[in-house]
């Protein structure tokens, strides 16, 4: 794994007066030793119809726009420069927010992009997408998703593995994100915790098979959790980890991330996701965006190598959008 040189933090607003994730942000980058590029995206549409007579034309709103967050950011430029992190700022017109933060980590040759986590719960994982979740599909570099502002205190982290390929990851991801973690846990001066939830994803197995009785199927999956202790195990003593800090635990990831990352009091969990779609998304469904909700800690995604680039390389621009005619009202 690669040493992480930049990092391109996305600012979502710029206005507010606190902002703790900036902070954090760059307490990370100064000890990773890494530059920043603050970077935010202006995506919200304009009204077609402005006020030609008081010069509110397209260009002057685009350029005193660009000024006035260029300016907000600027600031915490000075803040970044004052705790020893070489930091820049960029925004730019472009839409949707995160195809726009993946078109400018793509051309900062950044290393991490780091980003807020959006506040709010979804209904299910494969029906709403905003901008975290396809942040994570899209981007081709590692993403931090921070769940809140506070510091990291103990310095523990928390990596999630698969070695049986039992939730369909490619088999070199297991070894990318333990690689990853171990970068970090020497830059921070922390603990890494492996750890692999043995719950044999039922994709693939015969079910509604009229031939295959209940025992079975039983079988088959008592063997599969045989296999896949066997496999944590050479992966976990290969990339040498201490059995102390070696987790296997029997039951569905998406509960037994959480609840072992509140127990070893972890400030990160560093877990790998894939893109998928259509049927075998809907049935294996992604464990990284189905965990993000309920974990106390951020979370860095790793994806696989060579993961191909998801969005146009063309900045959007302005998202000028045509005036709506008034109703009229109800007599």
């Amino acid at each position: 794994m690669a040493a992480i040189r930049t990092i391109l933090v996305a600012v979502r607003n710029p206005d507010s007066r606190r902002q703790p994730g900036i902070e954090k942000a760059l307490h990370i980058a100064r000890s990773l030793g890494a530059r920043v590029e603050l970077f935010h995206a202006i995506s919200t549409p304009v009204l077609m119809d402005l006020d030609p007579l008081r010069g509110n034309s397209l260009a002057e709103l685009r350029r005193e726009a660009l000024a006035l967050q260029t300016r907000k950011l600027e600031q915490w430029v000075v803040r970044a420069r004052q705790l020893g992190v070489r930091a820049t700022a960029s925004v730019e017109w472009d839409f949707p927010p995160h195809e726009a933060i993946v078109r400018r980590c793509i051309r900062a040759r950044a290393d991490l992009i780091i980003a807020e986590c959006h506040k709010g719960r979804r209904v299910a994982p494969w029906l709403i997408h905003l901008t975290d979740w396809e942040l994570l599909r899209a981007s081709p570099v590692p993403v931090l998703l921070m769940k809140n502002g506070r510091p990291w205190r103990q310095r523990a982290l928390l990596a999630a593995v698969d070695p049986s390929h039992a939730h369909a990851k490619p088999s070199r991801l297991d070894a990318l994100i333990v690689d990853q973690a171990k970068q970090l846990a020497r830059k921070l001066g922390g603990v890494l915790h492996v750890m692999h939830a043995n719950f044999p994803s039922l994709f693939g197995l015969p079910l509604g098979d009229p031939e295959v009785d209940p025992v079975t199927l039983q079988a088959t999956f008592d063997q599969q959790k045989r296999l896949d202790r066997k496999a944590f195990t050479a992966f976990a003593s290969a990339a040498r980890i201490p059995r102390a800090r070696r987790h296997l635990v029997d039951a569905d990831p998406v509960a037994a991330i959480p609840r072992l990352a509140r127990r070893v009091s972890a400030d990160l969990v560093i877990m790998g996701a894939v893109s998928r779609s259509g049927l075998k998304r809907m049935l294996i469904g992604n464990t990284a965006e189905r965990v993000l909700g309920d974990l106390p800690c951020d979370v860095l995604v790793v994806k696989p190598a060579h993961f191909a680039k998801r969005v146009t390389e063309r900045i959007r621009g302005m998202r000028v959008v045509p005036q709506q005619p008034m109703l009229p009202l109800p007599v």
